[in-house]
């Protein structure tokens, strides 16, 4: 059990660098929840539940729900439920991407989410993702790879050649973030050789007759660290939002069982959330259903839960305070954000903020609020629309970062570890859901 900031930190370092796509993020929850005693479920089977017992079950690789059956049970009771997303903007590969320009071997990539661009150029770029293939035998077969080798790399175009580089040099998508994996060889190169070699690598004994299809993204080698003169901040690719899935697990893993408590790590957000898996689909709804028992059980059940959707927030950068309104520039270690907004992109209401104020108050963790300014467009998260689709109070929080979308992001080193331990007493929390 993970007791300190310090083995919070580390084991959250540790996450991130092995979570190097939404399904390695999935396994590696999955790992940690089976070792914890948790049991899988499956969707088109009946659920044998215990009182007390943990559970989870997964969708399309990228999406998981886990939670713990409480011992106090019973549709009143509600569910205590976190929410974060696995995926984060990234460059993914096209379906056929090889291309050969000026003796170099370029694999052809689409952006994936509101990517910022610029700091993609000159890293060690690895590839990761989930690959589907036919054996011998005619099974189709999924297999997730990661070659985590620095194997290519996206330069810069040298300022010699481009005087204007440092004013505004602009990006694009199309031909400027080609990477580069190597020189062409007389033979050719083929990006579905180099996959079939690397599941016999990772997969001892997998047999393949031939690459079907692939879902790969190129990621920075660079490990997280914890960083700066008095190490003070988290530095990390995906901290948005892999922070906030660990933070998640953590929590959920140190509940103590008696009430029933739920986490659900949705794909796809970045893109919008509309998809089977994203928070838009099914997976959260037909799971409170099942929970619930029947039709008047599940109203019951739905009216006295409670979602946090935890998904990082932007602290106010010292070079551009002003892009935030003067009174709503969340610091770095200063606790975690509420974030606020009048016309719904974020889901938090007065009386979803006091509990969320309670509960962090018993943790002695201060709490930040967040409010875009009018003048700029606002994001959203994944607790609006799982709001809409479940109809359960819901709030949205998360840690401030900066750089939010880059290759490479920073949060603070309390901030984490604040967050956990408030939603830890979420789960915990024996009293009433909502206000009287």
């Amino acid at each position: 059990m993970i007791d300190t900031q310090d083995e919070f930190n580390q084991a959250l370092c540790m996450f991130l660098s092995r979570a190097t796509t939404p399904y390695h993020a999935v396994g590696l929850t999955v790992s940690r929840l089976q070792q914890a005693g948790f049991i899988q479920l499956a969707q088109d089977k009946p659920w044998a539940l215990e009182p007390g017992g943990g559970y989870f079950l997964v969708h399309n690789h990228g999406s998981i729900v886990a939670f713990r059956y409480g011992r106090e049970v019973g549709p009143e009771r509600g569910v205590r439920m976190v929410g974060a997303h696995t995926d984060s903007p990234c460059l993914m590969v096209k379906p056929s991407p090889e291309i050969e320009s000026e003796g170099l071997f370029q694999l052809g990539v689409q952006v994936y989410g509101g990517a910022l661009l610029n700091p993609w150029f000159d890293r060690d770029l690895s590839l990761a993702g989930r690959v589907s293939y036919l054996c011998p035998r005619g099974t189709l077969r999924a297999a997730l790879v990661d070659f985590r080798d620095a194997i290519a790399t996206i330069p810069s175009l040298a300022i010699h050649l481009d005087s204007d580089a440092n004013r505004k040099r602009e990006v694009n998508a199309q031909t400027a973030i080609v990477p580069v994996l190597c020189q062409t060889a007389s033979e050719g190169m083929s990006l579905r050789d180099m996959l079939a070699m690397q599941i016999r690598k990772e997969h001892s004994g997998a047999e393949i007759e031939q690459i079907l299809d692939f879902e790969l993204s190129f990621y920075d080698t660079q490990l997280p660290a914890v960083i700066g003169l008095r190490k003070q901040f988290i530095a990390s690719a995906r901290l948005d939002n892999l922070l906030s899935c660990f933070t998640g697990v953590e929590a959920l893993l140190q509940s103590d069982g008696s009430q029933t408590t739920l986490l659900v790590c949705n794909d796809h957000e970045e893109v919008g959330s509309v998809s089977a898996s994203g928070a838009s689909g099914p997976l959260l709804a037909s799971c409170l259903q099942r929970l619930a028992g029947g039709t008047e059980a599940h109203a019951a059940l739905v009216e006295h839960s409670f979602m946090v959707s935890t998904d990082n927030a932007h602290a106010v950068h010292p070079n551009f305070a002003n892009r935030h309104d003067g009174n709503h520039g969340p610091r770095m270690n200063e606790g975690p954000v509420i974030k606020v907004n009048a016309s719904q992109r974020y889901a938090t209401n007065s009386e979803t903020s006091g509990l969320f104020r309670m509960l962090a108050a018993r943790e002695s963790v201060p709490v930040q609020s967040f409010v875009v300014r009018n003048d700029m467009r606002c994001g959203s998260t994944i607790g609006p629309l799982t709001a809409a689709m479940t109809g359960v109070k819901t709030l949205d929080v998360g840690v401030p970062t900066l750089g939010m979308h880059s290759v490479r992001e920073l949060a603070g080193a309390e901030d984490a570890w604040g967050l956990c331990r408030i939603l830890r007493g979420f789960y915990n929390y024996a009293g009433p859901l909502s206000a009287a």
